[in-house]
């Protein structure tokens, strides 16, 4: 067996990204071992699988003998055990994205996907248009893509397609992850308000993704919306690369609708005919998601057709709109959504797609800047879509959600007990009901504890 280019030790291995970065260091040779406060499936089974030997908690003997890297990921911070103890025995460490960006994006042609929404799903339409292309595309994105089944894998070079976040670096690097990863084309979905807890205000994560701007060569592309004031702005701060525009016309990568939840739409590049696109998908979110990765794509060198011939074998990613099982003709969904606008569009998607269904939308605000109430007056409005809205206060909210029941009117119904939302939605749902559950952490366990009550009910 050949012996291993180094050993790196990453803390906090659990989260997507960061293991990712574990499943792409061991399959670059090099030996991974990782730690975490919470190791559990489905991360600690992908990773133990591929051999990556991981241990709970925080514990000062898992970095002895010490290894050749510490990766620390942005969740820990200055009074943990290990960090502690790294700083002291003056061990090397980095962040996450920035060995991702010595160790393996040298040499790549990096396809980065920024926004606020949708980048997940985008960074995995576009790593599929490219695999199914033939281009073998190494990837890494915040989510497990189902054509994949993985969220990160090395390819084959050039080009590796990266999900690229704005949230912080690290404890010691407060730029935002996607300054170290250098892209060639670059897609900036949108940019609204959000991470409450690392940004004060809309002007800060502008200046970020200006810093992104500044690092896409002369040579490269950026893929913008037609219409997004905030990256307006942000561009007019400086752009010295080519761009190309998606959305509505007079947007050059526009569609025309052919079924009005966007689940068929025939692609135009200019005056150029690509094709339909013809998927299980929906929602004018996904269309536009569509549109970003087919440019993103071509700037590649993948032919719009075959891109758009690929995105209709497109299967998704687990949960942006999971169908997660039916029982007696009732739909259980799960969603990642934990903004407004996120919120509003993936309930506009599913109507489009169920017009005479009944909705009724399960949230729990669990993000940092939901549990900060940032959003809370744009909640309601959010939700009007939704037929009935179940809101679950986590532990540590830091408001009240009866507000937002109220701005709900008669819709809207506020629980602090999961049994007690799942007692109370199976006892109603009926035959052709869709339930929506939405939320960025496992909410307990409740879509399947919402099919097993279905299943035995009355």
């Amino acid at each position: 067996m050949a012996p291993h280019k180094g050993h790196v030790h990453i803390l906090g291995i659990c989260g997507t990204f960061m293991g990712g970065i574990a499943l792409l260091a061991k399959a670059a040779g090099y030996k991974v071992t990782g730690s975490d406060a919470n190791v559990y499936p489905p991360m600690s089974t992908q990773l133990r699988e591929q051999g990556i030997e991981l241990s709970e908690g925080y514990e000062v003997g898992h970095l002895q003998p010490a290894p050749d890297w510490v990766v620390v990921g942005n969740a820990l911070s200055r009074g943990n055990p290990a960090v502690e103890y790294m700083l002291a025995q003056g061990l090397p460490y980095t962040s996450g994205p920035q060995w991702l960006a010595e160790h393996l994006l040298q040499d790549r042609w990096v396809l980065a996907v920024a926004g606020t929404h949708g980048k997940t799903t985008t960074s995995s339409m576009l790593a599929w248009i490219l695999d199914y292309a033939g281009l073998d595309p190494g990837f890494l994105v915040g989510g497990v893509p189902l054509d994949f089944g993985l969220s990160a894998r090395a390819g084959q070079a050039p080009f590796f397609v990266v999900e690229a976040d704005e949230y912080d670096t690290a404890f010691f690097d407060k730029r935002s992850k996607f300054v170290h990863y250098r892209p060639r084309t670059a897609i900036l979905n949108n940019l609204e308000f959000d991470h409450a807890d690392i940004f004060d205000d809309l002007t800060a994560i502008q200046r970020q993704f200006h810093h992104l701007v500044r690092t896409v060569p002369g040579n490269g592309l950026i893929v913008r919306p037609e219409c997004d004031e905030a990256l307006d702005q942000t561009l007019s701060m400086g752009c010295w690369t080519p761009t190309e525009t998606f959305g509505e016309q007079p947007a050059l990568w526009h569609a025309e609708l052919l079924q009005a939840d966007s689940s068929r739409f025939r692609v135009f590049c200019g005056s150029e005919d690509y094709g339909v696109v013809d998927w299980i998908h929906g929602g004018e979110h996904n269309r536009n998601n569509a549109l970003a990765a087919l440019a993103a794509a071509r700037h590649a060198g993948v032919p719009g057709k075959l891109g758009v011939e690929a995105l209709c074998r497109f299967r998704g990613v687990r949960r942006r709109m999971e169908l997660r099982g039916e029982v007696n003709g009732v739909r259980v969904y799960d969603d990642f959504a934990h903004h407004p606008t996120a919120i509003a569009t993936t309930l506009a998607g599913l109507r489009a797609a169920r017009p005479e269904a009944r909705i009724v939308a399960v949230l729990e605000p669990r993000s940092n800047t939901m549990r900060m109430g940032v959003h809370r007056d744009q909640l309601a409005p959010s939700l009007k879509t939704a037929d009935q809205v179940i809101l679950y206060t986590p532990p540590g909210l830091d408001w009240n959600l009866d507000d937002v029941a109220a701005g709900l009117g008669g819709r809207g119904a506020v629980f602090r007990d999961i049994d007690e939302i799942v007692a109370k939605v199976a006892s109603k749902a009926g035959p052709g009901d869709c339930i929506l559950v939405m939320s960025n952490g496992g909410f307990g366990g409740i879509h399947q504890r919402l099919l097993d009550a279905l299943e035995i009910r009355p």
